[in-house]
């Protein structure tokens, strides 16, 4: 589905920070006019700071229990410049049907394992784990320009 959208604009998503926020992230995410969080962020101070980039939106993960995450919802409709983007933790746990609800996207995170793939028109992200390194699994997380009315999602790894 095209959009018109007056200039570039990108989108950060990130997932299982467990309480960890590299520099390598912070630059990344440096110009973005929006950050999504798809839960297991660790603490409130990841929270903060990634605030202090861009808007945030943020969903709790499972690993989300102390008191400041408990104002988190367990998923979050975005609505940003003509597009909706569904943000929840596990993709497992999805409770609606993307193409039926207009969705342009679904932002998830919980295997650590980053993934784009397009289902029925939907784009689905899951930028993986930009936290503490877990076995071989890359640390990344995923940046999304919004150029000519089209989302082009792409998965960043970081070095460190």
């Amino acid at each position: 589905m095209e959009h018109a959208v007056s200039k570039d604009l990108i989108i950060g998503a990130i997932s299982d920070t467990h309480g960890l926020l590299r520099d390598e992230a912070r630059d990344a995410l440096a110009d973005c006019s929006l950050i999504l969080h798809a839960g297991d962020i660790g603490s409130a101070e990841v929270f903060q700071e990634l605030e202090d980039i861009a808007p945030l939106v943020a969903v709790r993960g499972n690993t989300d229990m102390s008191s400041w995450s408990l104002r988190l919802s367990h998923n979050e409709l975005v609505e940003f410049h003509g597009f909706s983007f569904y943000v929840l933790h596990d993709l497992m746990e999805l409770d609606l049907d993307p193409q039926a609800a207009q969705i342009n996207a679904v932002i998830s995170g919980h295997t650590h394992r980053p993934l784009i793939e397009e289902r029925r028109g939907v784009l689905f992200l899951n930028p993986g784990s930009a936290g503490p390194r877990r076995g071989s699994l890359p640390i990344s997380l995923a940046r999304i320009k919004v150029q000519d009315g089209q989302l082009q999602p792409e998965i960043f790894e970081l070095v460190s």
